[in-house]
């Protein structure tokens, strides 16, 4: 079978001879000035390429875009490990307890001896307490009538001149409760003053506040010393204090320090002032002492 034979390179395929074809002057011009051009810039490309200033500027750069992408990685490191180690334990802060605040009692001048009435046997008994006696008027110890007169007791060293210790009570409203009985065979050995909830309940004599107590039985409290040091005041059944009122301040007759209430086992409602009085030997064992009856102090009258 026959094959088909190759051109010869020299040939064109209708039998004319290649090598002999002359070119158009005019393309074979163009032709040498487009080589003549490109070899310029090939030649520039070479140089650039070969010059080792750009090599140089070519590696810092290079370096300097690693070191920034190094210190990038070691923040970013940095922050991961910080963020995994102290970030998931959250920081309680230590709560301070408020400091306490005891309130601090102005000391309030001595009473001049003067200032004491002295019990003398040629007094006579009259009504310690005068009607005339306001809630208003009962916080000042210059609202006190100067006309009243001390009733004297045989059976007491203590300041005998004492305003009713509530507001607006008169003497001819006061009972006798002294020997009264009360539960687990006790005597009463005080006096009850009915009022409503809330009425002032005033000093029957001056004195220093030496126990403001919350009991069991008595429910709100105040105990006072006499300016004789050996006179104890007790009030019970309080309300409230009045404003002002703490240990160790020094209280004139007639200044308000509490209000009528029914605390402690006074029984629901049943508003009224438990008031005793007793003397002590010994002033800092206030709660032991020998029981007085306020009733013929308060009234002037003796017990029939």
């Amino acid at each position: 079978m026959d094959s088909e034979r190759p051109t010869p390179p020299h040939e064109a395929d209708d039998g004319t001879d290649v090598t002999h074809v002359r070119l158009d002057p005019r393309f074979d011009e163009a032709t040498r000035a487009g080589a003549r051009a490109v070899v310029p810039l090939a030649e520039n490309v070479r140089v650039a390429q070969a010059s080792p200033a750009a090599r140089h500027v070519a590696r810092l750069r290079a370096i300097i875009i690693i070191l920034f992408l190094c210190v990038v990685a070691l923040v970013a490191a940095l922050v991961w490990t910080l963020n995994s180690r102290y970030g998931t334990t959250p920081v309680t802060p230590i709560t301070q307890p408020p400091p306490t605040i005891e309130p601090t009692a102005t000391p309030s001048p001595t009473p001049s001896p003067s200032a004491s009435p002295s019990v003398s046997p040629s007094v006579s008994s009259s009504v310690a307490a005068s009607p005339s006696a306001s809630p208003n008027a009962s916080s000042s110890p210059s609202a006190t009538p100067a006309t009243q007169s001390p009733a004297q007791s045989p059976q007491s060293n203590a300041n005998t001149n004492l305003l009713i210790p509530v507001a607006g009570v008169h003497a001819d409203q006061l009972r006798d409760t002294y020997d009264d009985a009360r539960s687990e065979g006790r005597v009463h050995n005080a006096i009850d003053i009915m009022a409503a909830k809330d009425t002032p309940v005033l000093a029957a004599a001056d004195g220093t506040i030496i126990r403001l107590f919350q009991s069991e039985k008595g429910g709100t409290t105040i105990y006072v010393r006499g300016t004789d040091d050996h006179t104890i005041y007790y009030y019970a059944h309080l309300d409230r204090y009045a404003e002002g009122i703490v240990e160790n301040k020094f209280i004139r007759r007639g200044e308000t320090i509490a209000y009528v209430g029914d605390t402690g086992n006074a029984g629901a409602g049943n508003y009224h002032l438990h008031f005793a009085i007793w003397t002590v030997d010994d002033p800092k064992r206030f709660w032991n002492g020998t029981d007085i009856n306020p009733y013929p102090l308060l009234t002037g009258k003796s017990r029939g």
